[in-house]
């Protein structure tokens, strides 16, 4: 059963959250980050980006460079610009995108229900990305930067979040992107009672998107645990700052494949070999969006090509083997291009579909890519699918969006 608990959260006075407030350390490089706080030291950047603090071209992986965030993250509370709660809370975390709002539950997760599997995962990790993470962490001494984790729809939890949010947001705004996100502070002893045995009548928590921050901040719990000979169970580092979100909440979009080249075939011989296992119409110069799961697009010399897998083709039984990104890989990349790593090899990129279609068009008709591929969105209950039955995702599968915004709330380990 899922176990989270409130927390006293680090956070921006009303007036600074927007100048506060930034994307995700992993969206953008170093040079977008320097670029979006210039001008403003309360940037929260300046801690989780802080080589922009730096001359240009400074390893962000520098002892100096982990050093000042830990200055940064030590001013920005001296001067008032985060400022922690005097009390346990749960937190209403809600992101509006083209006119559709979700909302999610600011919680702690519990680091056991991580490494005991209560909070599930569907990507794989790479080391050296969770000791970049575990260091973040190990030196604030907090979670700067919220997971983003799903749960099964619960009729409890959704009363909750509509009865608080009938009421006044304590931050309501639009990002330069044109996000809205809106949050509220539940202060209600009873409510927050209410929170923590409904979550407690959840089996499982799914990890939707931060893998590598789930670890890191799990594994340093541990390694917190481990250190101290008169550990508990309940001191604050058992746990970490995730916002979660009813299952029905979250849409995932398409995550799409752009190639270099056509592995030494003409385009017409091309389209002659994907008709063994696909139905392949040309659809024209108009964009054209896959229309079903095993439904593709295909872009190719000026034209569309809708591409429909035949039947025998995959395996609707299978977690893994139903999912469009393997179908695409086994038959498409694999033995027609000789793509078999779409993690290292260099003739692929991927395009979020946050992105549009037209960003494919215009990488293969500027020369670049010799073709692209969009793919049907993965849905949520494919997702939890593969979690429940201890598969992994191939690479490059889930695309959320919108992103959660940082410098909302923060978790301190202390």
């Amino acid at each position: 059963m899922a176990k989270v608990k409130p927390f006293r959260g680090i956070r921006p006075p009303r007036q600074m959250v927007e100048k506060v407030a930034s994307r995700p350390y992993d969206v953008l490089n170093s040079e977008e980050a320097r670029a979006e706080a210039e001008g403003n030291p309360s940037s929260l950047y300046h801690i989780i980006k802080p080589e922009i603090d730096f001359a240009p071209g400074t390893d962000e992986h520098s002892a100096e460079v982990y050093d000042k965030a830990v200055e940064n993250f030590a001013a920005f509370r001296r001067e008032g610009w985060l400022v922690q709660d005097e009390a346990d809370h749960y937190y209403i975390y809600a992101q509006t995108m083209n006119g559709r709002t979700q909302y999610g539950i600011v919680v702690a997760a519990n680091v056991d229900d991580y490494m005991e599997g209560r909070i599930k995962k569907h990507e794989l990790t790479r080391r050296d990305k969770e000791e970049d993470r575990m260091k973040h962490v190990r030196i604030q001494n907090a979670n700067i930067e919220p997971v983003f984790f799903a749960f099964p729809d619960n009729e409890e939890l959704e009363a909750i979040i509509r009865r608080v949010t009938a009421g006044e947001p304590e931050y309501d705004f639009t990002a330069p992107d044109g996000f809205g996100h809106h949050f509220w502070v539940i202060k209600d002893a009873d409510t927050i009672e209410a929170v923590t045995r409904a979550f407690a009548a959840i089996p499982y928590l799914y990890i939707a998107d931060g893998h590598h921050r789930s670890a890191a901040a799990a594994l340093v719990g541990n390694e917190k645990a481990r250190l101290n000979p008169e550990h508990r169970g309940d001191e604050e580092y058992n746990y970490f700052l995730a916002v979660c979100f009813p299952a029905s909440h979250l849409k995932i979009i398409d995550y799409n494949r752009v190639v270099r080249d056509l592995n030494g075939m003409s385009a017409a011989e091309f389209l002659m070999k994907l008709e063994e296992n696909f139905v392949v119409k040309d659809m024209g110069a108009a964009v054209y969006t896959p229309a079903a799961l095993h439904n593709f697009a295909l872009y190719l010399d000026g034209h569309w090509y809708s591409l429909t897998a035949r039947p025998g083709t995959y395996n609707d039984d299978d977690p893994i083997g139903q999912l469009d990104v393997t179908i695409s890989s086994d038959l498409i990349l694999r033995d027609l291009i000789g793509i078999t790593d779409l993690r290292s090899d260099k003739r692929i990129d991927f395009v979020g579909g946050i992105r549009g279609l037209e960003e494919l068009k215009r990488r293969v008709d500027s020369g670049e890519m010799a073709f692209a591929l969009a793919l049907f969105p993965v849905s949520m209950k494919q997702l939890m699918n593969i979690a429940d039955t201890g598969n992994i995702m191939p690479p490059k599968t889930t695309w959320f969006e919108p992103k959660l915004r940082s410098g909302l709330i923060i978790h301190s380990l202390e």
